[in-house]
């Protein structure tokens, strides 16, 4: 994991990232985003996340690509995604680490109730469900809704 590098957002990676982004929720999810052209998932990182999240690439530098990606605010992780040929390789995990520095808590985040993956991953991390069942995303999944416990 030496040639990872991660770098803030620069809008030269955005399309790279989406890329990324859109193949990794299907594998997650196991279906495709039949929502969102790439293109309005493009328009979306550039023109809203990038104005509202912090937003930090994972880059894999041999090969120049975009292999992770995270935006958050000072509250919530609003996405976290890793290449699909990168998982397990801690990749999510640098990039969690570096957003909870800088975030001011409580921290907090959803994620599909179908993606075991995923609360696997947060659960490691000492995220702790506080709510279940809700459906409110554009995808109508049932989702978890995880609090990182502030430390005392």
């Amino acid at each position: 994991m030496n040639n990872i590098r991660l770098v803030g957002y620069d809008e030269k990676y955005a399309a790279a990232a989406v890329r990324m982004w859109r193949l990794s929720k299907e594998k997650a999810l196991g279906l495709k985003d039949a929502l969102h052209s790439f293109d309005a998932h493009l328009n979306y990182v550039t023109q809203k996340l990038s104005h509202s999240d912090q937003i930090v690439f994972a880059l894999e530098e041999r090969e120049n690509a975009v292999v992770g990606i995270i935006a958050f605010d000072s509250q919530w992780i609003n996405q976290l995604y890793v290449d699909v040929h990168y998982q397990n390789s801690g990749i999510g995990s640098r990039l969690l680490r570096l957003a909870l520095q800088e975030m001011s808590g409580p921290v907090q985040l959803y994620t599909f109730e179908i993606n075991e993956k995923a609360q696997s991953f947060y659960e490691k991390h000492g995220f702790e469900v506080i709510a279940q069942g809700d459906c409110d995303n554009e995808e109508k999944l049932p989702a978890l809704l995880y609090k990182l416990p502030v430390a005392s």
